[in-house]
């Protein structure tokens, strides 16, 4: 089992030491779940990229902003959200490791039970 917190610590560093300002580690593959712990430094960004069928972000340490064609959402340590379907982008507002939640490929049968999961919650 990883330690979520060691695995937060280590990227970070990783990310210092980066020319980039960020690092990822994508510590869980299971068919087709990943889980990936992503590290910002602080006024680092991961550009607009397309949004798998189904993830969720979780912010480990530090505050980063999640934008998109809707706007912005900034989210702080213990907060998990869904992520938009649509293009966005992640910005990290001060030193930040998310543990970002994916299953890339969702059957289509399953795909209209999730969105007909999110259009009730929103």
């Amino acid at each position: 089992m990883d330690d979520l917190n060691a695995l937060a610590r280590q990227q970070l560093d990783d990310a210092k030491a980066s020319p980039h300002g960020r690092s990822a580690h994508l510590f869980l593959h299971d068919g087709p779940l990943r889980q990936t712990v992503i590290a910002l430094i602080a006024d680092a960004e991961l550009n607009e990229y397309n949004a798998p069928p189904a993830a969720s972000l979780q912010v480990l340490q530090g505050r980063v902003r999640l934008t998109g064609p809707g706007g912005s959402q900034e989210l702080k340590a213990g907060q998990v959200a869904m992520l938009p379907h649509e293009r966005h982008g992640l910005r990290a507002v001060e030193d930040s490791a998310v543990l970002l939640t994916a299953v890339p490929d969702v059957p289509a049968r399953a795909r209209g039970a999730l969105h007909a999961a999110a259009g009730a919650r929103g």
